[in-house]
């Protein structure tokens, strides 16, 4: 299932880009809202829709609205209509807060929370091994290099991928997946068992609201590290600057398979946090102080070190997220799903923490812009060796 939803909105980050041809000039950031815009609306909804339907049925409903997305998708691109766009695009954001807000928690809690990190890598590796098959169906299907791809092209792609969609909303809705809760988590909460523990709503969990924050940093920086490799390629005149366009999900995956064998056999999940806010840090750093204009070869490529020394800040990021989640919702009881939803919320770090990094580049220049990122993981490190405790010892 993980595989198949890292296809599908593999064609999506293919797709959309090329919708973006018929955005009116200096409006681009109507995008980004109207994608990341639904998590913050519709994080504590999702939580409430889970509590009723569960999280299987959620995921379920998540899928279907991703095909509802690009059934308006498709007049959009034929009448080249950009309000309809930003409306498909404000549909399919509202489908991934349900998806994020039903698939993570439901992985995390799955087994034992202390291994939860190794199931969230599991999960990661068929989502990043299932990105770069898109480009090739696409190219299959369309006849055409992905960067020849026009609107025009679009219709049969959308259709194919509303079959998908529709098919793992199906699939989601059947498939023997058990209906499981949280340890302490109830149907009946007794409210005055909680207030005699003094957890009157979810915000007296302190290091929840710090892993909020660790996820609203690691969501904004991972965003660059991913986006941002090609065009820092070609701000340095690098030929063949799509090549580097592997280097962070090489590292994302390196970084997931070495979460799967070492937690929690070797290490926990804190510590593999703070092993990757320090490699990240490091990498940051590096990133940011090392000449451009050194090249080295690897396996008949000639390559820019400063570029691809991004791949240790991916390799940083890669078990930030599967091991922020079991952290901030270890011991939540009743209030897991509430918990869930703010998690689901800071994933409109993925907007803000970009825009910093556009604004950085055009006043300091595309190497400097970099500097972002070091805040971000100092505070995740902070995360990982001290706030994930603070508040757990009054559970």
């Amino acid at each position: 299932m993980f595989f198949s939803i890292g296809f599908a909105l593999g064609i999506n980050g293919i797709l959309i880009p090329v919708l973006k041809k018929i955005t009116p000039e200096g409006q681009g950031y109507l995008i980004v809202a109207a994608t990341f815009i639904p998590f913050l609306i519709f994080g504590y909804p999702a939580s409430i829709l889970i509590k009723k339907i569960g999280y299987k049925k959620t995921m379920a409903f998540s899928f279907f609205l991703f095909a509802l997305a690009f059934v308006l998708f498709i007049p959009s691109a034929k009448i080249e209509s950009f309000m309809l766009f930003l409306i498909a695009s404000f549909v399919s954001g509202t489908a991934n807060a349900f998806l994020q807000a039903s698939v993570n928690p439901y992985t995390t809690i799955l087994g034992p929370i202390e291994s939860a990190a190794k199931r969230i890598s599991i999960m990661g590796i068929c989502n990043k091994l299932a990105w770069p098959i898109p480009a090739l169906f696409l190219v299959w299907i369309i006849g055409k290099e992905v960067d020849k791809i026009a609107i025009a092209d679009l219709n049969t792609p959308f259709y194919i991928l509303i079959a998908v969609f529709l098919f793992l909303g199906i699939l989601s809705f059947f498939a023997p997946l058990p209906e499981v809760k949280a340890q302490g988590e109830e149907e009946t909460v007794d409210t005055t068992q909680i207030r005699d523990n003094g957890k009157n709503s979810v915000f007296d969990f302190p290091y929840l609201l710090l892993g909020v924050l660790a996820l609203f940093f690691y969501v904004g920086v991972e965003t660059v590290a991913l986006s941002s490799l090609i065009d820092f390629a070609k701000s340095l005149s690098i030929e063949n600057a799509e090549i580097y366009a592997w280097i962070s999900p090489i590292g994302m995956v390196i970084g997931y398979i070495s979460g799967v064998i070492l937690i929690p056999k070797y290490i926990s999940q804190s510590t593999a946090l703070k092993i990757c806010s320090l490699i990240a840090i490091i990498g940051s750093i590096l990133v940011c102080i090392t000449p451009t204009d050194i090249f080295f070869s690897f396996f008949g490529l000639q390559l820019n070190l400063t570029v691809s020394l991004i791949i240790l800040i991916a390799i940083g990021c890669s078990l930030m997220w599967p091991a922020i989640w079991p952290l901030a919702m270890d011991g939540l009881g009743n209030f897991t799903k509430t918990g869930a939803s703010l998690l689901t919320m800071a994933i409109a770090g993925g907007a803000v923490i970009p825009y910093v990094f556009g604004w950085l580049k055009d006043s300091y220049g595309m190497q400097n812009a970099y500097w972002i990122c070091l805040p971000c993981f100092l505070f995740i490190l902070y995360y990982g060796m001290a706030g994930h405790k603070i508040g757990k010892n009054k559970l």
